[in-house]
């Protein structure tokens, strides 16, 4: 029992050299999809897992186990395990709670502040025009979805590049990608390994952009020289928004670029390949951490007498 709990903690180690592999290979778009289901149920199982050894800890101890209506304590065959287990998962998961808690008030402060600094600027229909010096612009999403673009940026592009700029946004928004990262933020504050597989969604959410703009615009070169530039002239720093807000000058730009001047091809190769490796990475945990909770629910059975041994 032990042991399969401690398996959804092993594995999605593996998943951010799979999660790279596999934004290689795949589709932007279909890596997107593939990616932030893996991190969420690898999350979800590592959780579960926690949550497990906790409770395991606690029913060993006789006050708890009378609370649980337990005949006698919980009685498992590494006892030597269990206790430091269990204190190590009370850990984690307190950790994992506050820094999530940290991070959800800091991220809700900065959505709210966005859209006020938004609802303060005149609009031509979904782009918003902030006058300041520091170039950056965003999908910023809500209701209404909008673009939020600083005047210092609009003078940093021509007007071809502004408007290959303004079809990143726009893919941003009407794919949903505030989705994708806000699931990549949860799921980093579950497991360490996830915080790695956070910045390749991350990515992947700008290259399933990138890619959506470049057959909106019809030039692909012209939408890396508009990346390009943007990001030469970006400067975010004084600037508040939410980090599931997607901008066009997020990630690695020269990788980006590279795609959208060379694309990929070839990818077929391997895509059946990833696609099994990253569905073996999300159901060996969650496989994992199902049957431990299942194991760990009959021996709380046989300890409330409801069951023999």
């Amino acid at each position: 029992m032990i042991a399969l709990l401690l398996a959804p903690l092993l594995l999605p180690f593996a998943l951010p050299a799979l999660a790279r592999r596999a934004l290689a290979r795949l589709t932007p778009a279909t890596a997107l999809w593939a990616l932030t289901a893996c991190a969420l149920v690898c999350s979800g199982a590592c959780v579960a897992a926690l949550g497990a050894l906790v409770l395991i800890g606690l029913l060993k101890l006789s006050v708890f186990a009378a609370l649980g209506s337990l005949i006698h304590p919980l009685r498992t065959p590494s006892d030597l395990l269990v206790l430091p287990a269990a204190a190590l998962a009370t850990g984690a998961l307190t950790l994992g709670a506050w820094t999530l808690a940290r991070s959800a008030v800091r991220q809700a402060r900065a959505f709210h502040a966005a859209h006020a600094e938004a609802d303060r600027r005149p609009t031509a229909g979904d782009l918003c025009v902030v006058d300041s010096p520091h170039p950056d612009a965003y999908a910023l999403p809500g209701r209404p979805h909008r673009i939020v673009v600083t005047t210092a940026m609009l003078r940093s592009l021509g007007p071809a590049e502004r408007e290959a700029l303004f079809a990143h946004e726009r893919a941003h928004n009407r794919n949903g990608h505030h989705y994708f990262l806000a699931a990549a933020e949860l799921a980093a504050h579950c497991h360490p390994a996830l915080h790695a597989t956070r910045a390749t969604i991350r990515l992947a959410a700008e290259r399933a952009a990138d890619e959506s703009a470049a057959a909106a615009v019809g030039d692909r070169r012209l939408l890396a020289r508009a990346i390009a530039r943007a990001a030469l002239a970006g400067d975010a720093r004084h600037l508040t928004r939410p980090d599931f807000a997607p901008a066009a000058t997020t990630g690695p730009v020269p990788q980006r670029v590279a795609a959208l001047l060379a694309p990929g091809d070839g990818r077929s190769n391997t895509t059946r390949w990833i696609a099994l490796l990253l569905t073996v990475c999300a159901l060996l945990p969650a496989a994992a951490a199902t049957t431990g909770v299942v194991a760990f629910h009959h021996e709380v059975e046989v300890a409330q007498g409801e069951e023999n041994r």
